[in-house]
């Protein structure tokens, strides 16, 4: 099943079925996503694609993938890296990756799995950490390297959440689609040309293994969404390095998820708005 959050013509904020046949409509789910929920034979226009979750955490690995470790000249990590991201720095498809006018130059992309917790879990070993994965999304950890490496003397926290620093989408592909999540092909197209190209076999860490370590005396809600890491071919560690400027898209594309595309353009100070719109509003009063 591929779910979408989106606003409907009739600004109603809603979760729906994707059906590639029917590209500006969804039928409509209700009920609790992480609950009881149904599909409905209702369809609605699609006004504007929102992350197909707006999460309650985001916890993010770094230096997950082999030969990403190999390219930063790191040695690979005994356990995972975890930073934290804000929860406004979400975004969904085809909305802008905004460049802050706060000061960082040197922004890159950097394409991840994504994976949604869709049980309240504690403490759960790897061999039952699966049971409480509701399904995958294709995500963009947006990181300002200058502040991540330099600014804020590598505390990552700050320079990967910038408002709009989390695309996800372009949905929500529930677990029975993916039932082997460690053999994606992940890439990163930018301007069209592919920029980074691997596998999710080349994770150092798997799914089952970093659901565990994180639960570990750590409660993971419902909507909470893991990001796993990123392959080689990042733009910071090209010779010379390749930044994200005004005017460029960038496609994080996953095996069995899609594509998820975002335009890039700098910070208009008269903006003063979160980072999905004025919509959002709707959604947070709604409970999302």
């Amino acid at each position: 099943m591929k779910i979408i959050r989106f606003i409907a013509n009739n600004d109603q904020l809603s979760y729906g079925l994707h059906d590639p046949e029917l590209p500006d409509q969804a039928r409509i789910i209700q009920g609790d996503i992480f609950g009881k929920f149904r599909v409905t034979s209702k369809l609605a226009k699609i006004q504007q694609v929102l992350s197909p979750i707006f999460p309650c955490n985001i916890l993010a690995l770094g230096l997950n993938y082999r030969k990403h470790a190999d390219e930063t000249k790191v040695s690979y990590p005994d356990i995972p890296i975890v930073f934290i991201k804000a929860t406004t720095s979400v975004v969904g498809h085809m909305s802008p990756i905004i460049l802050p006018s706060a000061g960082p130059e040197h922004v890159d992309y950097e394409a991840e799995l994504a994976v949604i917790i869709g049980r309240k879990v504690k403490n759960v070993s790897p061999s039952e950490a699966m049971d409480y994965v509701m399904g995958y999304m294709c995500a963009n950890d947006v990181s300002a390297r200058d502040w991540q490496i330099e600014k804020q003397k590598k505390q990552w926290a700050r320079g990967k959440s910038f408002d709009t620093f989390c695309p996800l989408g372009p949905c929500l592909v529930t677990r029975d689609e993916i039932p082997d999540p460690q053999n994606l092909r992940i890439r990163t197209l930018l301007n069209g040309c592919i920029v980074q190209d691997s596998s999710t076999s080349d994770m150092i860490f798997d799914i089952p293994a970093i659901i565990s370590d994180l639960s570990r005396s750590m409660t993971l809600l419902p909507g909470t969404v893991i990001l796993t890491g990123t392959p080689e071919g990042v733009g910071f560690t090209r010779q010379p390095p390749l930044y994200l400027q005004a005017g460029d898209t960038v496609t994080v594309t996953i095996e069995k998820i899609g594509q998820l595309t975002n335009p890039v353009r700098d910070e208009d100070h008269r903006e003063n708005i979160l980072p999905e719109g004025k919509k959002i509003e709707k959604s947070l009063m709604l409970g999302d």
